[in-house]
């Protein structure tokens, strides 16, 4: 057991530390949702120019997932935590002082290649200090990142509103990069973690593993991966749009989304402790992506309480799908060494796709002037997901 390993003190310092570090991988995308169409008029943008802002992080989770690993060799799990989390804040407070789009873009980039190197070390590091319980541990780590995306998508609106400044409610979630270095150092004065990132790196040089870039499998989870991430990113970016266009308010718009990302927190953590006691994962997926076309048929009639109710619903497959999806890899790897190598290819991939849909929605909706085809190609995601969740079914006993 990982109590064995660890004091109970030293496990939930290193839990509370995921937790932190959580927290701040989706906010420096996330919180530009809500202020689309204010930063696109303020800045005298169009949509695909703007949805750049939010599509540029995204790819970079993907394309430089790859340096985790290199990192992780180089000068240790605690030291590139560190400096990505630092990364993530400076990249987050400088939209404040230097509110052009050039540095949004710059910013954007920079928040994409911290989160993008932190994401696979936090699962490989999971597998390799929970072995027994990883599912629940990464629930922990979807459930900080939905309260991360719930607080910026719910309240950048507010802050808005307050200050009049879209910088200001851009920048102030550098806040929480203070929070996750923090506790990360607190858990990495431990040295039995220590000693054990020092004895895993030993145990990755001499057996790597099965290469994920030549497994089937893997490949079923890249694009599962991506399709997810897409919908994630697609939806919570472009639903206050939607919503302002169907004649809420700005504040009503971001409420309504942080309203639907409050259901996925929940969801963040409930599923994998729901999946340790009714496992398949095949089941649980196509539940919860039927919900989704549910809502993505509610988002369709425009009638504002019925967007309400899609909100909702529309929580339920955001929250579960994430954390499912990493947990795939976790299920066919046999090291901390091979997760973080399946791992990064299942982002590297999965978050290219994931960062160029949302771009594509804005280049349609500069073309066409309607929403109703977003909320087409929500209901694409959906439907490819449901076939690659009939394609990767449940996890082989072994």
């Amino acid at each position: 057991m990982e109590t064995n390993q660890m004091t109970i003190k030293q496990m939930y310092l290193m839990i509370f530390a995921i937790f932190a570090v959580s927290l701040n991988m989706r906010p420096a995308v996330t919180s530009i949702g809500p202020l689309l169409d204010t930063i696109r008029a303020d800045l005298e943008l169009t949509n695909a120019q703007v949805s750049l802002l939010t599509a540029l992080p995204v790819v970079c989770m993907g394309i430089f997932a790859s340096l985790a690993p290199v990192l992780n060799r180089r000068i240790g799990l605690n030291a590139t935590m560190v400096a990505m989390v630092l990364l993530i804040g400076v990249m987050t407070a400088v939209r404040e002082f230097i509110p052009t789009y050039s540095m949004l873009v710059i910013s954007s980039v920079g928040a994409g290649v911290a989160i993008a190197v932190a994401g696979p070390l936090l699962s490989a590091m999971i597998k390799q200090n929970f072995p027994h319980r990883a599912g629940a541990v990464i629930g922990i780590y979807s459930f900080g990142l939905g309260t991360g995306a719930t607080l910026s998508t719910g309240l950048s609106a507010y802050f808005y509103e307050a200050t009049g400044s879209y910088p200001f409610a851009l920048s102030i979630w550098a806040v929480l990069a203070f929070i996750g270095v923090a506790a990360w150092l607190s858990s990495a004065n431990d040295t039995v973690m220590v000693r054990q990132n020092a004895k895993q790196k030993t145990v990755a040089a001499a057996s790597p593993g099965r290469s994920p870039w030549k497994t089937g499998k893997a490949w079923l989870f890249l694009l599962f991966f991506g399709l997810q991430s897409a919908a994630f990113f697609s939806v919570v970016i472009w639903l206050a749009p939607i919503a302002v266009s169907k004649g809420m308010t700005l504040v009503q718009a971001g409420t309504l989304v942080s309203m639907m990302t409050a259901v996925q927190i929940v969801l963040n953590i409930s599923i994998p402790l729901m999946m340790e006691k009714y496992p398949g994962r095949k089941m649980w997926l196509l539940f919860i992506l039927s919900v989704g076309l549910i809502a993505v048929g509610l988002f369709y009639t425009g009638y504002i309480p019925l967007l309400w109710v899609g909100a909702l619903l529309m929580g339920i497959p955001l929250g579960g799908m994430f954390p499912i999806a990493l947990v795939l890899p976790l299920d066919e790897t046999e090291s901390a060494a091979e997760t973080n190598s399946w791992t990064a290819m299942m982002q590297t991939g999965g978050y290219v796709i994931g960062g160029l849909l949302p771009l594509v929605i804005g280049v349609l909706y500069d073309l066409t002037g309607t929403h109703q085809v977003t909320i087409s190609l929500f209901a694409a995601m959906f439907v490819g997901m449901i076939i690659l969740a009939v394609l990767i079914g449940d996890r082989a006993e072994t």
